[in-house]
């Protein structure tokens, strides 16, 4: 695949997708969205990548926010259909059947900051800066960051950042639980890679279904949830993947998953 605003590397089982507009500091703007889209439709539907990370090109931002330029004229009209594209887009990223490592390099902001929220796991280099700054244009999130940003830090704290426009550091957003793990800046994507081939050693039909779990457990109440687990639990049990781990631990081996 080739885009005008995305780098893809492929290999090992890992995608590294790259956001590549360094002199917009990885601004989104409605080309880069659709881009995005057709790339994560495709890892999503090919068998062999079991692991995405995603960062942003240079060292300033994983990605500045939404393209201001490309907004300012926008009508009302024309606004809701680009957050409804980047909810599309952002959805697709969180729904995606494999574990989306995010490697924040620097700033990631309004759209930047969602984009993140959208992935499964973000790791951040030191430099890294987190906001909803929106309100000094005028706006809220559009992207999901009400939503994403209240279910990962809290709603009072949410409403903090969203409210303010505050901007917080790497450290901060560790502390608030917006982020995994904090890394010096120049191992953020091999500590990435590191986390990336650790689950693509595993079970990935596990992986998946643990994925699967979380994210729609969530949005049910105890009990459904409980039997929801059990249920995926259960399909486990029908893999060849449960039959070598059992096997390879009792026999005290390193197991060989097939992904079936």
């Amino acid at each position: 695949m080739e885009f005008n605003n995305l780098l893809l590397e492929t290999g090992e089982g890992i995608a590294t997708l790259t956001i590549n507009r360094p002199k917009a500091l990885n601004a989104l703007n409605e080309e880069t969205l659709k881009e995005l889209h057709c790339c994560f439709a495709g890892l999503r539907s090919d068998p062999a990548i079991k692991v995405v990370i995603l960062t942003g090109a240079g060292d300033k931002a994983f990605v500045a926010g939404a393209d201001i330029a490309a907004m300012q004229g926008f009508d009302a009209l024309a606004a809701r259909e680009f957050a409804r594209l980047g909810h599309e887009v952002f959805n697709l990223i969180e729904k995606l059947p494999q574990p989306v490592i995010a490697a924040v390099n620097g700033f990631a902001l309004g759209g930047g900051c969602e984009l993140a929220m959208a992935c499964d796991i973000r790791l951040a280099g030191e430099n890294a800066r987190f906001g909803q700054p929106e309100v000094n244009l005028g706006v809220i999130p559009g992207f999901g960051g009400t939503l994403r940003l209240a279910r990962l830090v809290g709603k009072g704290r949410a409403k903090e950042l969203i409210l303010t426009g505050d901007l917080i550091d790497a450290q901060e957003a560790r502390r608030i639980g917006l982020v995994n793990q904090v890394l010096p800046s120049g191992d953020l994507l091999e500590g990435a890679r590191k986390m990336a081939q650790k689950i693509a050693s595993k079970g990935q039909v596990a992986v998946r279904l643990g994925k699967e779990a979380i994210d729609n457990g969530l949005e049910m109440d105890q009990d459904r949830a409980g039997r929801y687990e059990a249920e995926l639990f259960g399909l486990c049990f029908a893999t060849a993947d449960q039959k070598e781990g059992m096997s390879a631990f009792l026999e005290k081996r390193a197991a060989q998953f097939q992904g079936r």
